[in-house]
């Protein structure tokens, strides 16, 4: 006899391998299926390509991301998609639109025209967004086909949050129709808000002062959301540019995403800005935080990482009464676009959309012309071959743009007036790299690509406020990378091999000298295992010895800031300014402002004299071109190292 199916077992069959979710296998009249998803920082990444490398990737890209979305979209009956700010700005195509082609009014930015060839349903302002200035920002968003939302940002402000003139509008209301479980429509008042950090006041101080004022995101939520739900909100969803951090609500928080998700009346809350994954173990054991869940408060949330390497995912069971829609039930999850194999190798697990490459291809062409292309000249080589044993210029050029980029950010600041430093290591630097593996750039003309061999990681810029007592012991820590050297003894090995290049750091603004002769004060992790040794010695500022009180602002990056390499005073305990931009787009910011750098090392640290001893390091057999041209070290060639490495004698 024959075999009926009900409606939910013939779904089933039909997906296929995609398995329906329990709350559509569940939904009965009168309950439905709501699927959230959310992209987040997307940052111009629609292509997969490192403009930088100029080269394919598998590991970003909406158009890999929209892969995801429409396989949801395909198996449900109920989803919106949504966007969670930082989309104008952060690669090269970004900066093409920006500083060559412009934003006439009337013109398609190509990540608005992505977005719409998607079907976003909504997105809000993130902080980069305003990087460009307001007329490029509003001349960009005029175009989106959906709605654009941030609700504490104001050209004019009011007694209230609900008096301001907002820039854009706060919040909107998205009616939309639901299929039941029983196959029945019913209409859905779709409440979404948007918020930014008012940080953007600071970052972005030249665009925005006089012009926009920025409030805090819990105050402005708490005025707006009992507005949304007199007008009809069955549901509020928060756009949260913020991250999760404190979960004690604090006047002008960043990352507010904690707070604003106990806010009365707002039901789920998308975050970003951190740039990481939730749920997940990027924030177990956070106050107010169910990571495995996926919950703020008890609230369904998601954080899609960025660049398009996830897609957020939250799915709500709603149950209807007299009163409009409730939550039942939800889950959350987000979905990556590639997987991360144990030889480190990267496998994609889905492929792009050629509808959002073909919707944009124009503009990728004329990007890969534009990074190809100068943006500056360098009047001095850039290279690293000798990064690791004398002040060198490819790291000089990195601590230059710092130091000129931290500069700017603390003023009008509690911290305008300290002596600005910077702190900045040699990452191209042979090792497990190979002979090959040193930046190398000729006098000339510098590209937007050179940059990816000056800074290779897509680290963000941040501050920290320490001590001239925790300036030396930071130079301590990084001295690190040189072996114990006995005096009057010839030819010895001068790296640590198990040192990490990354975790050099040499420190521009002060002058210092390294005495090999004394032990390493801290192991290759950051322990101290000399507690009597000191090898920086002569250590100077402004041609005086350091005052081990004396305050400075030093100048580095997310990673050392927040703890990396167990650096002396560099922890967020000491941190005082998160930038929202990228250590690559600051050294191009940099070169574009400059025109031609000059680069040259200034030769701030040198090793301390040893008579008649002699030291061996490897490096790449290019170097020979520049050995005589290294100030403060005598370099002299001493034939063939393994692995095709050149070896190298430095007479101390």
């Amino acid at each position: 006899m024959p075999i009926l199916l009900d409606r939910r077992a013939f779904l089933a069959t039909t997906a296929g391998f995609i398995a329906l979710h329990p709350f559509s296998a569940r939904a009965q009249a009168g309950q439905a299926h709501l699927r959230i998803m959310e992209t987040t920082d997307i940052h111009v990444h629609i292509y997969p390509y490192d403009y930088y490398a100029d080269r394919p990737v598998d590991t970003v890209g909406l158009a890999r991301t929209a892969t995801l979305i429409n396989g949801i979209r395909a198996e449900s009956a109920n989803s919106i998609l949504l966007d969670n700010g930082d989309f104008l700005q952060g690669n090269p195509m970004g900066d093409y639109i920006a500083y060559e082609r412009g934003m006439s009014e009337g013109d398609a930015h190509p990540m608005i025209t992505a977005m719409n060839a998607l079907g976003f349903e909504a997105s809000v302002l993130g902080n980069h967004e305003f990087n460009y200035g307001l007329p490029f920002l509003m001349n960009s968003v005029a175009g989106a086909h959906f709605p654009v939302v941030c609700a504490n940002v104001a050209r004019e402000t009011g007694a209230t949050p609900r008096e301001d003139k907002t820039l854009v509008p706060p919040y909107v209301i998205l009616e939309r129709m639901l299929t039941d479980g029983a196959g029945k429509s019913h209409r859905i008042r779709i409440g979404i808000i948007g918020f930014v950090p008012p940080q953007i006041m600071t970052w972005d101080r030249r665009h925005l002062e006089g012009n926009v004022t920025a409030r805090d995101i819990v105050e402005t939520a708490r005025a707006w959301v009992p507005q949304m739900r007199e007008e009809g909100a069955d549901i509020v969803i928060a756009l949260s540019h913020s991250g999760i951090g404190e979960a004690e609500h604090i006047d002008g928080q960043e990352n507010a995403s904690i707070p604003l998700a106990g806010v009365d009346g707002i039901d789920a809350v998308l975050t970003g800005h951190h740039h990481r994954v939730f749920p997940g173990p990027d924030y177990a054991d956070t106050p107010g935080v169910d990571a495995e869940a996926g919950t703020i408060m008890g609230k369904p949330a998601v954080m899609a990482g960025y660049w398009g390497s996830h897609m957020g995912l939250i799915d709500l069971m709603l149950e209807r009464d007299s009163n409009g829609w409730r939550i039942a039930s939800h889950t959350s999850e987000a979905r990556p676009i590639y997987r991360r194999e144990e030889d480190r190798s990267i496998t994609p697990l889905v492929e792009s959309d050629e509808t959002i490459l073909a919707s944009v291809e124009e503009e990728h062409e004329a990007t890969l012309e534009y990074v190809r292309r100068a943006v500056g000249e360098t009047d001095a080589p850039l290279h690293s071959y000798f990064a690791l044993v004398a002040d060198d210029p490819s790291v000089q050029i990195v601590s230059n743009a710092q130091t000129w980029y931290i500069a700017q950010m603390m003023q009008g600041t509690e911290h305008e007036g300290l002596p600005v430093l910077s702190a900045a290591a040699p990452f191209k630097a042979g090792g497990r790299g190979g002979p090959e593996y040193y930046t190398e750039v000729a006098p000339g003309p510098i590209a937007i690509k050179n940059v990816a061999d000056l800074y290779l990681y897509p680290n963000t810029v941040r501050a920290v406020r320490i001590t001239g007592a925790q300036v030396k012991e930071w130079l301590e820590r990084s001295a690190g990378m040189f072996n114990q050297i006995t005096p009057g003894e010839t030819d010895q090995v001068l790296l640590n091999p198990d040192f990490p290049s990354y975790n050099f750091d040499v420190i521009d603004g002060v002058e210092y000298q390294i005495d090999l002769s004394q032990p390493a004060r801290y192991d290759k992790s950051g322990a101290v295992v000399a507690p009597d040794a000191h090898r920086i010695v002569n250590l100077t500022f402004n041609g005086a010895p350091i005052d081990p009180a004396q305050e400075f602002i030093v100048a580095t990056n997310n990673y050392r800031a927040g703890g990396g390499g167990n650096f002396p005073g560099a922890n967020p305990s000491t941190v005082v300014f998160e930038g929202p931009d990228t250590n690559r787009d600051v050294i191009v910011r940099y070169i574009v402002e400059q025109g031609t750098v000059s680069p040259s090392a200034d030769a701030n640290w040198t090793f301390a004299p040893m008579e008649g001893t002699t030291v061996l390091f490897d490096t790449g057999p290019a170097a020979e071109a520049y050995m005589d041209a290294v100030d403060g070290v005598s370099i002299e060639a001493a034939g063939d190292g393994p692995d095709g490495f050149a070896r190298y004698r430095i007479r101390l």
